[in-house]
């Protein structure tokens, strides 16, 4: 009997489904055609990475978006060589996570079961619009959340009303 009463304590395993997932948003502009300039270039890559989630009106539903601006410049001359901007959603239902974990799962797991979409996304479009399949790299969502919470936690700290002497 004491192994039921055990096993009913226990806490149920967090449980998620993706619900769907969808393009809010996408623009590509190949900066080095609009120019008329052609031939082989190298490119320096610059990638911005931001979230966001919120709680949906039914119930144990959330939306998590991916944004991403991939900057692609010239390393010869600094010149713009595209731009893509893409807004990447997922709907989730997400049971079992006690709320003080919610806010990082929905940042952390959540965009990493959307990534792989995002990086095909980014290939395809990147390879469409004339340059070389942009393959991301794989996104440590564990250390952008935390380097996220550091950044807010100077903010706040910076703006405390320093004490007067």
């Amino acid at each position: 009997m004491a192994e039921t009463n055990g096993a009913a304590e226990a806490p149920q395993a967090p449980k998620m489904n993706v619900l769907a997932q969808f393009i809010r948003d996408l623009s590509f502009e190949n900066i080095l055609a609009q120019k008329g300039v052609s031939g082989e270039v190298q490119p320096d890559v610059q990638v911005q990475v931001n979230l966001d989630a919120k709680k949906r009106s039914a119930e144990n539903q959330f939306e998590v978006v991916m944004k991403l601006k991939v900057d692609s410049k010239s390393k010869a001359n600094n010149e713009h060589l595209f731009l893509l901007e893409l807004d990447y959603a997922g709907v989730f239902h997400i049971e079992n996570v006690p709320e003080d974990q919610m806010h990082p799962f929905l940042l952390i797991e959540c965009p990493r079961m959307l990534f792989p979409f995002v990086r095909r996304i980014v290939s395809d479009v990147t390879r469409d619009g004339g340059f070389p399949p942009l393959n991301l790299e794989t996104i440590d969502f564990l250390a952008l959340y935390r380097n996220e919470l550091q950044r807010r936690a100077a903010a706040e700290a910076e703006q405390a009303p320093q004490g007067t002497a």
